[in-house]
């Protein structure tokens, strides 16, 4: 079984997201026994859990804060969080009682702790705040992990 993690920009366009689940059915299509860690954060994160999901692997939630869902989960993304979350195989919430910059790095290193290595949707610019896409690659790199860094053609941040 190997076990990978997910980071990437949660704000994409609507034609980057095509673009993004064939990358992953790429990277993660001749992986056998997948087991993806994932925060679910909109965008990268709730592709990739969809995509290790549709291969017949297994995910496992890594939520930041106790009020993540009802602080962070728009009102129209409440249905694919909650259908998400129902199939982890295990659900890990962070002990920070509010979302916010810490919780969120604090989430990303507990899920580097427990994945073999992490895949990056990621434009390669600078995080915008602490725990943003480019300080986990830096963090999983720190820890010699192999870093597997996607943003196909025509994709954009929205």
């Amino acid at each position: 079984m190997v076990r990978i993690g997910i980071t990437g920009h949660s704000a994409l366009t609507a034609v980057s997201v095509p673009l993004v689940v064939e990358a992953f059915r790429e990277v993660l299509g001749g992986q056998e026994d997948i087991t993806g860690v994932t925060c679910l954060a909109r965008g990268a994160d709730q592709l990739f859990a969809r995509a290790v999901l549709d291969l017949g692997g297994t995910i496992e939630v890594v939520l930041p804060s106790a009020d993540y869902r009802e602080r962070k989960v728009k009102p129209a993304e409440l249905t694919e969080f909650d259908e998400l979350v129902g199939k982890a195989a295990d659900v890990y919430t962070m002990p920070f009682a509010e979302a916010g910059r810490d919780a969120y790095m604090a989430a990303s290193e507990h899920v580097l702790s427990i994945v073999d290595e992490l895949v990056a949707v990621w434009d390669g610019a600078p995080a915008s705040g602490r725990g943003g896409t480019s300080d986990v690659v830096e963090a999983a790199h720190a820890r010699g992990m192999k870093v597997t860094a996607i943003w196909p053609g025509g994709c954009a941040r929205a």
